[in-house]
């Protein structure tokens, strides 16, 4: 269901499918416990994203969730949207 290198891969889940608006499916998983994961402080420029943050520090645009995971923010394009604000980015 979900991608092996996904945050989701190993999250149980909770119930069947459920219908989406469009005709597609939502499947429900459990919450899934943020790791403790250490980072190195990083300043937010204008143009920053996360997908484009996590390519240039780890060559995969798909693993943007390791750093909104170093961070207590609850949605994580918030953590780019205020240039000069610093957050945590992991070394790998």
């Amino acid at each position: 269901m979900f991608l092996k290198n996904s945050r989701y891969a190993a999250v149980p889940v909770v119930g069947a499918a459920a219908p989406r608006g469009d005709g597609g499916e939502v499947t429900v998983v459990t919450l899934r416990p943020l790791p403790a994961t250490a980072g190195e402080p990083s300043a937010v420029r204008g143009h920053d994203q996360l997908d484009a943050m996590s390519e240039a520090r780890y060559r995969d645009a798909s693993r943007y969730w390791h750093i909104a995971d170093a961070n207590t923010e609850l949605e994580a394009a918030e953590l780019t949207r205020e240039p000069g604000r610093v957050i945590q980015v992991p070394r790998s």
